[in-house]
């Protein structure tokens, strides 16, 4: 089992940059995929960015596609999410997520693990 928690979040302009980080519990790390996705108010969870076991194939939404950057530490038990060009339509919970599974999924059933999240909001 693996606890994650998420830390980074805030309040930012429209074309700034944050940058979000998950803190992974366990000697287990590197056996996850990790993914990061968003909730905004009273809207469905959605895939952001996922990144394999060891840290050679990203995938990204299309909507943060070239604004966004997932990477991990497998060293340091961590995975982080480098945001830039931040738009309002950024704004929303962001959930760092563990998935056993060996492949990268996009869908939020196929991660075994969440964090509690982190605030981010962009003001326009």
């Amino acid at each position: 089992q693996v606890q994650l928690v998420e830390s980074g979040g805030g309040l930012v302009q429209a074309g700034g940059s944050l940058r979000l980080s998950c803190a992974a519990s366990g000697r287990t790390f590197s056996t996850y995929v990790m993914g990061w996705f968003r909730q905004a108010p009273e809207k469905e969870r959605d895939f952001v960015a996922a990144i394999n076991r060891r840290g050679e194939i990203t995938y990204y939404a299309d909507s943060v596609k070239g604004r966004f950057t997932i990477s991990r530490d497998n060293a340091k038990n961590t995975v982080n999410l480098q945001m830039n060009s931040l738009k309002p339509e950024d704004t929303a919970v962001y959930y760092c997520a563990a998935d056993r599974k060996l492949s990268i999924a996009t869908t939020q059933g196929s991660y075994d693990y969440w964090g509690q999240g982190t605030q981010v909001t962009v003001s326009s």
